[in-house]
């Protein structure tokens, strides 16, 4: 049997993994939930533990995402999330712009951070709006320096700067506090409560990335400026809702990516579900089909177009947004509920939809977003490879508990797609 005779719905459930937690009588969010459905697709199956990225790595999605589907990056190779996000939506970018991830976020008067997320649900008017005013009032110091402003989902923004005379350099460090730059790489760091902009810094001690972490802090300094005299901020203020006082900037990235597409890594036809720009970027680099199924929480409809996707698709990689957001709010009921609002709209849709002696279900998640830590962490995600044809090893539900004694143990993440593939072959 080849890759092309293998029909598998690869679900990443995002940030999906958790710790124990007291408002869940310490248990996680996965074994707290009622999950009927899981449990059934465990029982068909086999599990094992996911570390997606490396120990000692709390890992942003991209990489994360990268890792789960096959892709392993050396520090220097990796071009950057805010690339990721301007492919995804679409913005024109070309090698020696820069392209920074950002949030909008809320200042309090003396600059202290008060909600990284600018309280996350923000009007997509006023988002427009506010980057609409930076991008007509910005007067960076080096001439033929422009820079556009794109707000995606909720707080999330990506900024692309582009020096016309020049290459500017991703070697530069960050000014959101919450993430560190690693070679190109965003990892989460565990943060207190007392948190301010940072200075963007030069990585290296050269020309382009002290020109380029330069205009970063002009870009800065100049758009909290705006912000404040923002009539949508005076509005909002009126409207007793958060300020957009700043963007916080991290993951810069000044070149295309390079990658094997999806389909000539496989030898097979890999598509996607997916929503957010860091997941559509991804899908776009790796040249994979990309199917329309809806809004971030439809469950059913994203089960529907996967499973009638396996008539021409030996593979569709579907990303679930949900828990993850639940995990950076620190709210372990509202994850718990989200997880079992999964398993009755998409998972049981997806079961009644699809023929499990011939389509494998694999489910893992991109990484842990523990509610305790309100953040990305390194912990090991579950992983399941569950079919008629796969030979149960005991297990019942999928927990970080009974991922711990799985038949499948440890991987990395870069391991989880080929390990799936050998366990359909070896067992059809």
């Amino acid at each position: 049997m080849d890759n092309s005779d293998i029909h598998m719905i690869y679900v990443l459930l995002d940030g999906v993994g958790d710790l124990p937690h007291p408002d869940l009588q310490g248990k996680t969010p996965l074994e707290a939930a009622n999950t009927p459905t899981l449990d059934k697709i465990a029982s068909n199956g086999c599990i094992g533990e996911v570390i997606s990225v490396g120990k000692g790595i709390a890992p942003e999605s991209d990489i994360a995402v990268f890792n789960m589907l096959g892709y392993r990056f050396n520090h220097a190779e990796y071009v950057g999330r805010g690339v990721i996000e301007a492919i995804g939506i679409g913005i024109d970018f070309k090698d020696g712009d820069l392209a920074l991830r950002g949030n909008y976020s809320t200042l309090n008067d003396d600059e202290v951070i008060i909600d990284r997320r600018a309280g996350r649900n923000i009007e997509k008017e006023d988002a427009d709006g506010v980057a609409k005013e930076i991008e007509e009032k910005i007067s960076l110091s080096s001439p033929d320096t422009s820079v556009v402003v794109a707000p995606t989902i909720g707080h999330r923004v990506t900024v692309r700067i582009r020096a016309n005379n020049r290459k500017l350099s991703s070697k530069i460090t960050n000014t959101d506090p919450a993430y560190s730059n690693i070679g190109g790489m965003g990892v989460a760091k565990a943060v207190g409560d007392f948190l301010k902009i940072e200075k963007c810094l030069p990585l290296v001690d050269d020309e382009s990335s002290k020109f380029t972490a330069n205009i970063v802090n002009e870009f800065s300094e100049q758009s909290i400026k705006i912000m404040k005299e923002s009539e949508i901020n005076k509005k909002r203020k009126e409207q007793a809702k958060k300020q957009l006082s700043c963007i916080l900037l991290r993951d810069a990235g000044n070149k295309y990516p390079d990658v094997i597409p999806i389909n000539e890594k496989y030898s097979m036809q890999f598509s996607c579900i997916v929503d957010m720009p860091v997941e559509i970027g991804i899908s776009n680099v790796l040249k994979m089909k990309a199917y329309e199924a809806g809004g971030l929480t439809d469950y059913e409809e994203k089960a529907r177009v996967a499973a009638k996707a396996m008539e021409t698709q030996n593979s569709i990689y579907v990303h679930l947004k949900g828990p993850d957001e639940f995990g950076h709010d620190g709210d372990a009921v509202g994850k718990m509920k989200n997880i079992e609002e999964i398993d009755q709209r998409f998972f049981k849709t997806l079961v009644e939809n699809i023929d499990s002696s011939k389509v494998a279900i694999v489910i893992s998640a991109d990484h842990s977003t523990p509610c305790i830590n309100k953040g990305h962490s390194d912990d090991p995600v579950p992983v399941l490879v569950s079919a008629d044809f796969i030979k149960n090893d005991g297990t019942t539900r999928m927990t970080e508990e009974q991922a711990k004694k799985g038949s499948i143990g440890l991987l990395q993440g870069a391991e989880v797609v080929p390990k799936a593939l050998e366990l359909i072959k070896s067992q059809t």
